[in-house]
């Protein structure tokens, strides 16, 4: 199954996370082991935690980190209760913390998982299976203005409206139960010129999928988490896929390495007024070419980076 997953900007992410043999690192998004399996090679004194919500993820990369190193723990949990879930562990500090925040390529590949708009199957889209909450209750229960609320927010489509009453019109015969189904209830409601450049259920897909598991609303909280652990010298670097996470992620860094406005400009700014953080890289960090060439689902990835300094 790893096999079906390339990791994205996996050499850059590594390197960005400057790390030592001894170092204490954190996985937040193990997915299908491509990132921790690189992390555990390079820490044969140190140790790895990864999160991972996904058991069948959880279990193939069980089997791939074994056959590099047993200096891991693989903990099934959002990574939205990193800190926590750390303490458990007896860790309160680290080397460094690493967010992928895509879907694995396998979540998508397998029809039955419900995040393809290509594929028909059950509406699901949850990266738990345990959530009560899947794609099939969205689409079927939320009210006309949650969903256009929703296609909006998280899918930046210009069509959420309509979009929306379609759906709601619909159902009110019978239940929208498969991918497929929806994507051609999605199709009456976008004019035809819009269906020629782009999937015109992508962004629909996209919406739905961080609704059913929450995605945005747990990158602020685990980012403040991931910083307030990470040992002087340490980084936390974040991988993200679309711009409602990278701006996120950006704002968030900028906050924490920003000088406040009171003493902007001061020739000596005093200690307790700079910050305890810094940018690696002031732009994004983006795939090559050639990485392109070789995984075109990488397009719209971007790598930041933020380092404590004291």
């Amino acid at each position: 199954m790893s096999e079906k997953h390339i990791s994205v900007l996996l050499e850059e992410s590594i390197d960005s996370l400057n790390l030592q043999e001894t170092s204490v690192i954190v996985d937040c998004t193990l997915g299908y082991g491509g990132h921790s399996s690189k992390i555990l090679s390079k820490i044969k004194k140190g140790f790895l935690f990864a999160f991972d919500q996904d058991s069948e993820a959880i279990r193939h990369s069980t089997d791939r980190l074994n056959e590099i190193g047993t200096n891991f723990t693989i903990i099934k949990s959002n990574f939205v209760h990193l800190k926590e879930k750390l303490e458990e562990q007896g860790v309160d500090k680290v080397d460094g913390v690493l967010f992928d925040l895509g879907v694995s390529s396998p979540q998508l590949d397998e029809a039955e998982r419900g995040f393809s708009y290509h594929e028909d199957a059950r509406l699901d889209m949850r990266m738990d299976r345990d959530n009560p909450l899947s794609a099939y209750e969205v689409v079927n229960n939320y009210s006309k203005e949650d969903l256009a609320k929703i296609f909006y927010k998280y899918g930046e489509d210009k069509f959420s409206n309509n979009i929306a009453k379609k759906i709601v019109e619909y159902r009110a015969n019978k239940p929208i139960e498969t991918t497929l189904e929806l994507v051609e209830v999605i199709k009456t409601a976008v004019p035809m010129k819009f269906r020629m450049d782009k999937h015109p259920a992508r962004q629909i897909f996209q919406a739905i999928r961080i609704e059913v598991n929450k995605e945005l609303d747990v990158i602020e909280p685990a980012l403040e988490q991931a910083l307030s652990i990470v040992k002087v010298g340490g980084r936390v670097s974040v991988i993200t896929f679309h711009s409602l996470e990278d701006r996120l992620v950006k704002n968030y860094f900028k906050e924490k390495t920003a000088i406040p406005d009171v003493v902007k400009g001061m020739p000596n700014v005093p200690d307790e007024y700079l910050p305890d953080f810094k940018l690696v890289v002031n732009k994004a960090i983006e795939p090559s070419k050639e990485e392109l060439e070789r995984n075109p689902r990488a397009r719209s990835a971007k790598l930041r980076v933020i380092e404590r300094i004291k």
